[in-house]
């Protein structure tokens, strides 16, 4: 007797829990440009236990059409006691995330009465002739028998989305990477895996990678260390440095071939007050010794003879690799009110060695920019109001695990809608950058111990699941996650608004964005609703269609 399936399609932003009865509407068709990642997803369920289920993707498009399974990850820590409840759930349990390739030996496991996804991702390449493409889904037992199917008509608009413009930043722990695999720093089985996470990142508009120079003295515990991850050689010799850049030149060699366009060079002084130096390793005397670290004062005669002698060299080396307009620094992450005489104390100096090269740090304090201490804020998108107001130009925005209530965010237990809706609001504002500071945080809270992010998803109970990466470890390289597909959509919306803002200029496509809303769109004010966002990413695209077909 074959067994039949409960079988529907669903688009990106649903999330299907699998103890959860289906409650978002039949998606039936969609559209997308010719260079465009479409997703949508469908929903299975069994009334028992069947094993190597195969997914069968059907259809013109198949070639670049690929079914991954929507994987269950447990959740301590899915909200903190302040957060809003513009969520899905507040409880802990299993949530979906992680996407796993569906093995074509092993197939899918469907449980009984569990409601399970499998992500369908339509990668068009620019070839594809426009027109509607009729995509089937089918799902087949060990012995060849269709269990169920599902169809989606997807049209292909005759244009091409621009180039994407927005600078995005998602900080890149090559530490983790090390640490998880077991691997050598910098051994060439450490720099295969860079390259992989590398290219997953640029796949999904990650354009600018924190380089770490020096160990980037990020979520460390005071007096801590993370281990040593120094793209920069020193030798020193009394109070003279030599510095080699050849590791610099292959990281940079590989993340130009992969499509990275910018390096923000890792911060110079430590988070939460600029008021030590980074751990820093150097030979003397023939042996590899830490030179600085949290014991070092910032402000020391000996640490700033150091940065002298080694931000003229980098910047040389910039220099003599033409990387100008691609180069970018960090002082320190996220300073307090409090610390803002010594952060403009160390902005000084560092102003003087680096010249024009644009300077931006996470922080949320207008003052810091009112009183000219710091010429590029990256604001958190929950403080970012007085910044627009004042017209802060070039203006970025970014959010972590203190922006849960009202705004956009990414958390496993918010609706996707909520994740996608930030390239609508990164449009109207005119934001040239987006900072995250969780690629590949694998570690728990301040970098004490590793954590394995298939069953511990919140940094050791220190931060909301979903907030410290975007990927998993996979055997060989990346698995991504539901939240990584969907914030790429994110920024492909932004791409389809700035192409329509060609034909009907700027203050048009706000206008229809904002077309029916009771107030203007804000970063925490916006629709809700997947329903919305949908409708409104179909209305562009049509809107886009009639002026290429006139």
């Amino acid at each position: 007797m074959t067994i039949l399936l409960k079988t529907q399609v669903l688009s990106s932003l649903s999330k299907v829990f699998a103890d959860e009865a289906l409650s978002e509407p039949l998606l039936k068709k969609a559209s997308a440009f010719k260079n465009e990642t479409y997703s949508f997803q469908v929903a299975i369920q069994s009334p028992m236990l069947i094993k190597s289920v195969q997914v069968k993707v059907r259809g013109e498009l198949e070639e670049m059409t690929m079914a991954r399974t929507v994987g269950l990850v447990p959740s301590e820590l899915p909200w903190m006691h302040d957060a809003d409840l513009h969520v899905l759930r507040t409880t802990p349990g299993l949530y979906p995330d992680p996407l796993y390739s569906v093995d074509d030996q092993e197939g899918l496991t469907l449980f009984p009465e569990q409601w399970r996804s499998v992500w369908i991702t339509v990668s068009l390449d620019g070839t594809v002739k426009p027109g509607v493409y009729e995509i089937e889904v089918g799902f087949e037992n060990a012995q060849g028998e269709e269990l169920g199917s599902q169809k989606l008509e997807l049209e292909v608009i005759d244009a091409d989305l621009p180039e994407q413009k927005l600078i995005h930043t998602e900080w890149f722990h090559v530490d983790c990477l090390a640490v998880h695999y077991g691997v050598e720093v910098f051994s060439e089985r450490h720099w295969e895996l860079i390259d992989k996470y590398i290219h997953t990142a640029v796949q999904h508009g990650i354009n600018m990678i924190l380089t770490p120079i020096f160990t980037p003295p990020l979520d460390t515990a005071i007096g801590a260390e993370r281990p040593t991850v120094q793209l920069v050689d020193v030798k020193k010799s009394g109070d003279t440095y030599e510095f080699a850049f050849d590791k610099l030149k292959r990281w940079v060699d590989l993340c130009t071939e992969r499509g990275i366009r910018f390096f923000e060079f890792s911060h110079l002084f430590t988070q939460w007050g600029a008021k030590h130096a980074p751990k820093i390793v150097a030979v003397e005397n023939g042996e590899h010794k830490k030179i600085f670290g949290w014991e070092t004062d910032a402000n020391s005669d000996e640490y700033r003879s150091f940065l002298t002698q080694f931000l003229q060299e980098l910047v040389a080396f910039i220099q003599a690799n033409g990387l100008e307009e691609r180069s970018y620094f960090h002082n320190s992450d996220e300073p307090r009110m409090e610390d803002m005489e010594q952060y403009k104390r160390i902005s000084d100096f560092t102003k003087k060695h680096l010249g024009d090269y644009p300077i931006i740090d996470a922080l949320s304090d207008y003052a810091f920019y009112e009183k000219g201490v710091v010429e590029r804020p990256i604001p958190a998108n929950n403080h970012i109001e007085p910044f627009i107001e004042n017209g802060v130009k070039p203006l970025w925005t970014y959010y972590c695990v203190s922006q849960r209530k009202l705004v956009s965010n990414r958390f496993f237990n918010m609706p996707s809608a909520r994740n996608r809706i930030i390239g609508m609001q990164l449009y109207k504002f005119e934001a040239e950058g987006f900072l995250h500071w969780g690629y590949n945080f694998w570690f728990s809270q301040y970098s004490k111990k590793p954590i394995n992010p298939f069953l511990n998803t919140d940094a050791n109970h220190s931060f909301p699941s979903g907030d410290a990466f975007l990927v998993y470890p996979g055997p060989e390289g990346p698995i991504e996650s539901i939240r990584m597909e969907v914030f790429y959509e994110a920024l492909q919306d932004l791409r389809a608004l700035q192409l329509l803002e060609t034909f009907i200029g700027k203050e048009q496509v706000v206008a229809l964005l904002e077309e029916g809303l009771e107030q203007p769109l804000t970063f925490s004010e916006y629709p809700r609703s997947m329903e919305w966002l949908l409708a409104k990413r179909e209305q562009v695209n049509r809107s886009i269609q009639q002026y290429i077909t006139n």
